[in-house]
């Protein structure tokens, strides 16, 4: 799948069964937060992770673009 990759970072460390609500992304703890990094094919995907992110009940803690 092509698209930027994206780093979202959230509060808290996530168990494996988020893995599901994020499909084609990694995710990975690191210090209390879990950090989620995977492509972005355009603006509508990205708005639907930020929703998936709020659904959830994560507080998302930074969002950046690779560059």
């Amino acid at each position: 799948m092509d698209g930027v990759e994206y780093r979202l970072v959230v509060r808290g460390e996530l168990s494996e069964r988020y893995a599901t609500a994020f499909p084609g992304m990694s995710m990975e703890a690191d210090g209390g937060n879990t950090v989620i990094v995977g492509p972005v094919i355009d603006q509508a995907h990205l708005h639907g992770l930020i929703d998936r992110v709020a659904d959830l009940g994560l507080q998302l803690v930074s969002l950046t673009a690779a560059q």
